[in-house]
């Protein structure tokens, strides 16, 4: 008989002690958002959208409504639409395709490197097409794209390049922060981020003033003067509440990166002898470890192993997005995408979180050293 799984002793990241910790800071803020006269599209929306433009060095910040709406809408204000199509990594979150259908264009996948998990400029140059209008590089897990590449390609074929740095806050890229290196970047603030919200929300940041004033207005229901509605919009707002929230947890993004990175470094240090494949920074990043995933050909037995000894897992991502049911029927679905078929059965998403104490992430690294496959 199979044992059943341990209690949990190592949550998958403590948001609870994240709170705890922020827990008086966090409650003035929301009291405040209580006792002021705006709950929307107020001070503390326009605060928190510049204070997130300036620490990821681009001119200009738009609140959303969640990290879909961040895509969707930003490359709608890129002049992506119908008739277009998008070049979207293969290994990554269904929201990053589901952006492109919403956009009314059409997601065309781009297999990625199975060591890194995110593009190759090779097989991206090999994939555009005459209806290529954009690209969209996905900083995975925490670790940048290696963007100069790309952008030469978009400059070259006059494509829009807006990034997906949904896990990425805080990285930087060869020495500046991902935020301000493309047309637009597109941020989501769910809970579990690095910089999270206590509900939903994201963020467009760009450099460019008009794609900033695109973005306002789709996310206003086509709106940038009240009952004048000049073009077909959406009601995706990130609210008074929630930007107050979020500008508190701002303050202290970079000392809980620093919690993330030192986590991480444990961990390479103690697994690098385990047979697992462990991710690695190159040399021109600075990762925030979003998310410590490791890869094996045995990750089901892995997982139920960690589960029996109490540790919470995940993976990231377990179905890749042209195996959807909401893809069936496409010309996506019919793509030959091994390596995000191949890292759909391999990753293995490890406890990771500024949280995480080192006698936790001890019971973790004890547990995957005692896997015998």
């Amino acid at each position: 008989m199979t044992r059943p799984p341990a209690r949990v002793r190592v949550p998958f990241m403590d948001l609870r002690s994240l709170h705890v910790e922020l827990r008086d800071q966090l409650a003035e803020a929301a009291l405040g958002v209580l006792d002021s006269e705006r709950v929307l599209l107020g001070p503390e929306l326009e605060r928190f959208e510049q204070r997130w433009a300036r620490v990821v060095g681009a001119p200009h910040g738009v609140g959303v409504a969640s990290g879909l709406d961040a895509l969707t809408l930003g490359l709608q204000a890129l002049g992506v639409g119908p008739g277009d199509e998008v070049l979207v990594p293969s290994h990554t979150f269904v929201a990053t395709w589901l952006a492109v259908v919403h956009a009314g264009a059409t997601p065309v996948p781009v297999d990625v490197s199975v060591e890194t998990g995110v593009w190759e400029p090779d097989a991206v140059a090999a994939a555009i097409g005459p209806r290529t209008r954009a690209l969209v590089p996905v900083h995975l897990y925490g670790h940048p794209v290696d963007l100069d590449p790309l952008l030469g390609l978009a400059a070259r074929h006059d494509l829009a390049v807006l990034d997906d740095a949904a896990q990425a806050h805080g990285a930087t890229y060869r020495g500046r922060p991902v935020g301000g290196l493309t047309a637009a970047t597109a941020w989501s603030f769910y809970p579990g981020k690095n910089l999270g919200a206590l509900g939903d929300g994201g963020a467009v940041t760009t450099s460019d003033p008009q794609v900033a004033q695109r973005v306002r207005s789709l996310r206003n229901y086509g709106s940038t003067e009240k009952y004048v509605h000049a073009e077909i919009g959406w009601n995706s707002r990130l609210d008074e509440l929630q930007a107050a929230l979020l500008s508190v947890k701002l303050a202290h993004l970079d000392r809980h990166n620093a919690r993330r990175h030192a986590s991480a470094l444990r961990y390479g240090e103690a697994l690098a002898d385990s047979g697992l494949v462990l991710p690695v920074v190159a040399d021109w990043a600075t990762a925030v470890w979003h998310l410590y995933v490791v890869r094996t050909p045995h990750r089901d037995a892995l997982r139920a192993h960690l589960a029996a000894h109490g540790v919470e897992t995940l993976v990231h991502y377990p179905v890749p997005p042209h195996r959807q049911p909401a893809f069936a029927g496409t010309a996506a679905a019919d793509a030959h995408l091994p390596a995000a078929d191949r890292l759909a059965c391999e990753v293995l998403s490890l406890p990771m979180g500024p949280h995480l104490r080192d006698d936790q992430q001890d019971l973790v690294i004890d547990a995957v050293r005692s896997f015998r496959p």
